[in-house]
């Protein structure tokens, strides 16, 4: 009988194995560019690039979708990175003055990278009565063409040999200072140190031959072999770099002074005092340091000399450019972040006497990557597929569309390509690995918006590649106007810059910003709603044109009188036509009165309806007769603030004060009356706690103590807030006749219900849209409503438009009855329609002790059973957790966390896809991409071929804990250096994709989107095993019984 009465309501006896197949989590990818990028490294023969991060990440790039991810145990930054060739290694070097060692290997057919060993320079040796730790602090490295040894120079003078990949010290080969002042002149020795080592550079006929560098100016050529100085070059300027000619006949030094000098090397012994040229490119004033410098040998006949800095200090001091001389042409690079360093592209192997010929120069920035074009007349950029920065300018807003079209897709592909002509149309040179993963099954775009522009993203993969740009501030008149011409240098103007990359670090006016979006895929129709209260209709277009924009105003306040808008003002849109280039065109521009930002927009392309919201009311446009159907003020008396706006400061601390006060008062007193233990209500509570505390056998379950949740003010600041739009073909005055409407829910829990009279097609023209009041449900705890949604007779939500029509989903049950979702802040509740009685509830508030931010119906698929797919209701709380519960029971399913509690920004730009993925923020640059379904999952998988040098050595490995993805299964198909590996280190290997970010910094207090602890990396590295038994508990904890739902 207990069993009986207990038991979940409509549970199936299979269950568990049904939600196996249906729900994973993982964190698959991060899209996007690298927070806080601080080293660069490319292997010409593999053909990849690695970035290092402030954070200590480390990320491998080759073809798109070759992605490798690995992050170091310790949190310093990467200040060096270097490949040794071909053969899969990595060396990066910290702040901390340890250097690691990675390892490209092969598992279950795909590469993963894993720090395997580390050495730290606190052993190496160094003069008596010295400071050791800065006197062998690592200012340079150098592996070796064979891979076989690195030199490192240090800020002592000495250069140092490690065995790779062993790291072990070769003590003999230790090259001290003094061994190179024997050989110096007395009159330029004068009793001085020579200072740090500054450059190593490898001789390129010859590998025995070493030129080094010393900050001083002196250069020397060191043969290994005979351990004598074959030739000094004596220069009388600080150093900042040097560089071989390919032939090895010269090489170039840049210095401090903003100048760089050409050498001539000569036989043995031999000490050259004068360079054959020295030359300051942007002199005679003083100019900033040239901090790289590249001799790229050409068969056209003249070399590439590429450099950084070198700037005039008085009047470009501040600018971060790369310059690109040959011959006579001499390209300015301008970039609008700090240069961090840069490499060309050229083939690996060049034969003697031949030409290096590099087809493309790679710029890494603190907020970019740029790839320059070298062997195409004009020099300009190459697209980038991935890397792209997201945060040209501030995400302010993200929109998710699956399944796009085909036809859609190709024009906004089309127009994008418009967009940008002076591209160079090369193949991207950073092409090595290949990519496993399979090709997208369908076509997903991102799009977001920043400070009056709306750029598409191809999500559909691995690689998240800019599409399409779309921008509206030439819509209206603005203190800044954008020009073109600026961006491009004038014939006299020097030094001859040119702006390149895209990132705008500048923001325009500000009330420009976009704060909602709105897309038909199927008839590319869109809105774009801002901040000053500007709605935009937009219509995809193949062809430019020129034509004005229609402006209707829409006065929210109606006839309430008292208020008065402090806030800012409207944007002035332009008069007459305006040209505008092919892709989205605006048709029709609705103002909100007063112009605060836009909380919630919706579009309905059949109905020719739009609905926008702000924190003052709604409203509802007809932008087919270009004429507003509907304007409701939902302002409470108290709602002051709503008028004030976003940039106001003229709240009453009194008023404040006073409100702080009544609140404290008003707890306590409930408080008071909560604690009354000879009230019998507490004693039953007493006693459900007791008996909720006892352990009961495992078929029963109980219902769980609830919260209790004090009823929120009606005079609360901002009750009258838009949260949510929704449209839907549903009954509404009675059960027999069902029809358009549209449904509103405000942050004071308040749900509008409109009653729609929308013409036929053959009508629009002739009759006007009208909108009746049909119902107005007030929640009991006024939480905010966060999302509306009606379910059909079957419990499925209800399809788009114009996707029944185009047999892209099945038509929606008209005959039972449908029931209405309300999620509010704090509960999930289902009404029935359109009596509106609640139907069930699940109170997540009261169950889980946490707040609603984000909600989304997804449809996911089984693995096990393809013809399975259940509709779910995805839910995001202010803890960064996920919960799923299926739809229209409530039940729980599982519940995952997701985003730690503490990243808001992270928690607020969160976006859920239609099947089960999701992005958020984890840097102003990046997005991570999650998944909660077992079988759709986009992560990287990729391959690279190596062929590295036999290890023979013999020294043990260091246990590491720096992984970020569990393997799936760590015991099958290791690599050839897994035998001596303990289980800690196979724990410790990483997956192509990462699961929680490194990439923040602690160094910028404002952006704390990614920032990890020790902590929560160790909290990534248990077994696979007992990752599935937590979930599995996890699981069965959180399902509760259906009688509690329903009160």
């Amino acid at each position: 009988m207990m069993k009986f009465r207990f038991r979940r309501q409509g549970a199936e006896p299979n269950r568990e194995r049904i939600r196996h197949d249906l729900f994973a989590f993982s964190k698959t990818v991060e899209h996007g560019f690298p927070s806080q990028p601080s080293a660069l490294a490319y292997d010409p023969r593999l053909r990849v690039m690695a970035i290092g991060t402030k954070a200590g990440a480390v990320k491998l790039y080759g073809a798109p979708g070759v992605e490798l991810t690995g992050l170091h145990k310790e949190t310093a930054t990467v200040t060096q990175l270097h490949f040794l060739a071909g053969q899969g290694w990595l060396l990066s070097l910290l702040d901390d003055n340890s250097l690691h060692l990675w390892e490209i290997y092969q598992k279950e057919g795909c590469s993963h990278l894993e720090e395997t060993r580390s050495f730290s320079q606190g052993v190496l040796p160094c003069r008596p009565s010295s400071d050791t730790g800065s006197i062998t602090r690592v200012t340079v490295i150098l592996p070796t063409s064979l891979g076989a040894v690195a030199c490192l120079g240090t800020e002592g003078g000495a250069v140092y040999f490690l065995a790779l990949p062993a790291l072990v010290l070769l003590e003999d080969k230790t090259l001290f200072q003094n061994e190179i002042l024997q050989s110096v002149p007395n009159d330029y020795r004068c009793g001085k140190a020579l200072g740090p080592v500054e450059s190593i550079q490898e001789h390129p006929q010859d590998a025995g031959r070493l030129l080094i560098g010393y900050s001083r100016g002196l250069v020397a050529l060191w043969d290994q072999s005979t351990r004598t100085v074959q030739h000094l070059f004596l220069g009388n300027q600080q150093l900042e770099s040097l560089a071989w000619e390919h032939s090895g006949k010269n090489i170039v030094s840049s210095h401090s002074d903003g100048g760089y000098m050409v050498w001539a090397v000569g036989g043995s012994g031999q000490r050259t005092q004068q360079p054959v040229m020295a030359t300051i490119p942007y002199g005679p004033f003083p100019c900033k340091a040239i901090s790289k410098i590249l001799w790229r040998s050409c068969e056209s006949g003249n070399p590439f000399i590429i450099f950084s800095g070198g700037m005039p200090r008085a009047s470009y001091g501040d600018r971060h450019c790369v310059s690109v001389l040959q011959g006579q042409s001499l390209a300015t690079l301008d970039f609008t972040s700090r240069v961090i360093d840069f490499f060309t592209v050229q083939d690996p192997e060049v034969p003697e006497g031949g030409f290096e010929n590099p087809r493309a120069l790679v710029v890494l920035v603190e907020e970019e990557l740029v790839v320059i074009d070298l062997q195409t007349p004009g020099w300009p950029t190459i697209p980038a597929p991935y890397l792209a920065p997201l945060h040209s300018s501030a995400i302010t807003c993200s929109y998710h569309i699956s399944n796009v079209p085909l036809k859609l897709w190709e024009r906004i592909v089309s127009a994008g390509e418009q967009q940008s002509p002076r591209l160079s149309s090369a193949a991207w040179p950073i092409n090595g690995g290949k990519n496993l993963a399979q090709e997208p099954t369908q076509r997903g775009l991102l799009l977001t918006g920043c400070d009056g522009t709306v750029r598409f993203w191809d999500a559909s993969g691995v690689s998240l590649k800019p599409l399409y740009k779309l921008g509206t501030a030439n819509i209206f008149q603005t203190d800044c106007e954008h020009n073109d011409s600026l961006n491009q240098a004038g014939e006299e103007e020097w030094p001859p810059f040119r702006k390149v990359g895209c990132f705008d670090p500048y923001s325009d006016d500000p009330r420009l910003g976009i704060q909602k979006i709105a897309l038909c895929k199927y008839t590319a129709k869109m809105v774009v709603a801002g901040t000053a209260g500007q709605v935009l209709v937009m219509e995809l277009s193949d062809d430019k044109s020129e034509h004005a924009v229609s402006v209707a105003t829409v006065d929210l306040l109606q006839d309430h009188e008292g208020f008065t808008w402090k806030g800012h003002n409207r944007l002035a849109p332009r008069n007459g036509p305006i040209a505008f280039t092919p892709g989205f065109q605006p048709s029709v521009l609705v103002q909100c009165v007063p112009p605060a930002a836009v909380t919630a927009v919706t579009l309905h392309s059949k109905w020719n309806l739009v609905a926008f919201g702000t924190s003052h009311g709604f409203g509802l446009f007809d932008y087919h007769r270009r004429n507003p159907v509907l304007a409701r003020c939902t302002l409470h008396p108290n709602d002051s603030l709503a008028m004030e706006g976003p940039l106001s400061r003229v709240k009453s601390l009194k008023k404040s004060l006073r409100q702080s006060f009544c609140r404290i008062r008003k707890s306590r007193v409930s408080g008071k009356k909560r604690l009354n233990a000879g009230s019998p209500s507490s004693k039953v509570q007493e006693a459900n706690a007791q008996l909720a505390e006892q352990a009961g056998p495992p078929e029963v379950e109980m219902t769980p103590v609830q919260r209790r949740i004090e009823p929120r003010s009606a005079d609360d600041l901002l009750s009258g807030v838009v949260r949510c739009l929704y449209f839907a073909d549903t009954f509404l005055r009675d059960a027999a006749h069902h029809g358009p409407t549209m449904w509103a829910g405000t942050n004071s829990g308040s749900v509008f219900a409109y009653a729609l009279e929308v013409p036929s097609q053959e009508k629009f023209s002739e009759r006007a849209v009208e909108a009746v009041l049909g119902k107005e449900i007030q929640l009991m705890h006024r939480a905010p409503v966060v999302a509306i949604a009606v379910l059909d007779g079957r419990g499925n939500p209800l399809p788009e438009p114009y996707e029944v029509s185009r047999d892209l989903a099945k038509a929606p049950d008209m005959q039972g009855s449908h029931s209405m979702l309300i999620s509010s802040e704090e509960q999930f509740k289902v009404f029935t329609l359109p009596k509106v009685s609640a139907k069930t509830k699940f109170k997540l508030t009261a169950h889980e002790g946490c707040r609603v931010r984000k909600v989304a119906l997804v449809s996911l698929a089984s693995a096990g059973a393809e013809e399975r797919v259940e509709n779910c209701l995805a839910c995001l709380t202010n803890l960064g957790d996920i919960h799923i519960f299926t739809v229209p029971a409530l039940q729980p399913q599982v519940h995952y966390s997701c985003i730690r509690k503490e990243d808001i920004s992270g928690i607020a730009s969160c976006v859920f896809t239609k099947h089960g993925q999701g992005f958020y923020l984890i840097s102003p640059s990046e997005f991570e991409r999650f998944s909660l379904s077992a079988r759709n999952v986009t992560e990287p998988l990729c391959c690279l071929e190596v062929s590295r040098l036999q290890d023979t050595s013999s020294t043990p490995k260091v246990q590491q804990a720096n992984g970020t993805h569990v393997p799936h299964n760590p015991e099958a198909n290791h690599s050839p250096a897994d035998s001596d590996r303990s289980p800690e280190e196979h724990q410790a290997t990483f997956s192509p994709g990462s699961i929680d970010s490194p990439s923040s910094s602690m160094e910028n207090p404002l952006d704390t989107t990614g920032d990890i602890t020790v902590e929560e990396v160790k909290d990534f590295l248990a077994s696979s095993e007992e990752v599935e038994r937590n979930m599995r508990n996890a699981s069965e904890d959180e399902v509760r019984p259906a009688g509690i739902l329903i009160k």
